[in-house]
C-alpha cells in the first residue's frame, strides 16, 4: 500500500514539475527586435559563460563590435573563437582582461578601452559571483559586493564620458529578483563587518545595490542620451552555482529550480531586449523582467537610499573628481 502511495505521489510531483517547467519556459519573455547592431560597440562584463556569453552571441550575430571583458584571457579567447565562428563573419569580437572585484583592474581596463575605442554604445554590467565564504579583496571590499556591484559602479563612471559622446547609448545592469529579499540596507556595513555573512545575504544585497545604482544613474544622465535600466533575467540553469555547496535548505532553489529553469539563451533575452530593442529607446530608470517593465521592491524605489548609496560608493571605490562624468 505504502509503495503505491509513494509511487503515486512521485508521479504527481513529477507531473507538476513538468507542467511548471513547460509553463515557465513558454511564458518567458523574448526579444522580438530584429535591429541590426552594425557600427555599434558593445562591452559586456562576464561574457565567457552563462547569459553573458549568450548575450554576446546574439549581439555579434547582429553585427556589433563586442568587447568581452573577462578574468581568464585564455578562456575568453576560446569563447571569442566559438562565437565568431557561430556568427559566420558578422560583427567583430575583442577580448580584454577585467576582474570586477579589483578596483585596480577596473581602472586599467577602463583606460585601455578609452585609449582604443572611439565609441561605446552599450555597456552591459553582467559579471557576477557567489562567494561561499566571506572574502575580502585587496581593496577591503567583500568579494561578492565587489564583483557584482562596486566594480560595475566604478567601471560605469569611468566610461560614462565616452558613453555620453556615443549617445544615444545604453547602460544595462543585470540584477535579480533576489534584490527584493533584503528588508534593509545598512550603508555602513556593505562589507558585512557587523551583519552575519551568508552567501545569499551578500548576493541579494549586491543585486539590490545594482537596481539602486541603475536608478540613480538614470537620474544623473537625464537629457544626455544615455539610458540606464536594470533587470531580472529569470531562474536560469547557469554555472554560477557550480561551486556553491548543496544543503537541504537549498533543495528547491538548487534542484527544483534547476528542473524548471530557463536555458542560458532564454535567460539572456531581457538583457538583449534592453541592449537593442527600439521599444526601449529613451526608456530609463526602469526595472525589467521577461522583457517588460516591472515594479522593483520598496527598498529599490527609495530615492534617498539610492542617493546615499551612490555617495557611499564614491568613497568606497575612491572615485576621483577627474573620473567623474555625471
Amino acid at each position: 500500500m505504502w509503495t503505491e502511495v509513494l509511487v503515486t505521489a512521485a508521479a504527481v510531483l513529477a507531473g507538476a514539475v513538468v507542467c511548471l517547467r513547460l509553463w515557465y519556459r513558454s511564458t518567458a519573455g523574448r526579444c522580438k527586435s530584429t535591429a541590426s547592431m552594425e557600427g555599434k560597440t558593445v562591452l559586456i562584463t562576464g561574457a565567457t559563460a552563462g547569459i553573458g556569453k549568450e548575450t554576446a552571441r546574439d549581439l555579434l550575430r547582429r553585427g556589433a563590435r563586442v568587447i568581452i571583458a573577462c578574468r581568464n584571457l585564455e578562456k575568453g579567447a576560446r569563447v571569442a573563437g566559438e562565437l565568431f565562428a557561430d556568427a559566420r563573419g558578422a560583427g567583430e569580437v575583442v577580448v580584454r582582461h577585467l576582474d570586477t572585484s579589483s578596483l585596480a583592474s577596473v581602472r586599467t581596463f577602463a583606460k585601455e578601452v578609452l585609449d582604443t575605442e572611439k565609441a561605446i554604445h552599450v555597456l552591459i554590467n553582467n559579471a557576477g559571483t557567489l562567494s561561499t565564504d566571506k572574502r575580502v579583496t585587496e581593496d577591503g571590499l567583500e568579494l561578492t559586493m565587489a564583483t557584482n556591484y562596486f566594480g560595475h559602479f566604478l567601471l560605469t563612471n569611468l566610461l560614462l564620458g565616452r558613453l555620453k559622446e556615443s549617445a544615444p547609448s545604453r547602460v544595462v545592469t543585470v540584477s535579480s529578483m533576489c534584490h527584493a529579499y533584503p528588508n534593509s540596507l545598512d550603508l555602513q556595513d556593505l562589507n558585512f563587518e557587523k551583519e552575519p555573512y551568508t552567501l545569499m545575504a551578500a548576493y541579494n544585497k549586491s543585486k539590490l545595490c545594482n537596481v539602486l545604482f541603475a536608478n540613480t544613474l538614470a537620474e544623473k544622465t537625464a537629457g544626455t542620451g544615455v539610458t540606464s535600466n536594470s533587470l531580472h533575467p529569470g531562474i536560469i540553469n547557469t554555472s554560477i552555482l557550480n561551486d556553491v555547496p548543496f544543503t537541504l535548505k537549498d533543495f528547491f532553489f538548487r534542484v527544483l529550480g534547476s528542473l524548471i529553469a530557463k536555458d542560458e539563451a532564454t535567460g539572456a533575452q531581457t538583457t538583449i531586449h534592453l541592449a537593442v530593442s527600439e521599444e526601449v529607446e529613451g526608456v530609463t530608470g526602469q526595472y525589467f523582467d521577461e522583457c517588460k517593465e516591472e515594479v522593483p521592491s520598496d527598498l529599490a524605489r527609495r530615492k534617498d537610499l539610492a542617493t546615499a548609496l551612490w555617495e557611499s560608493s564614491v568613497r568606497a571605490v575612491g572615485l576621483q573628481q577627474h573620473e567623474t562624468h555625471c
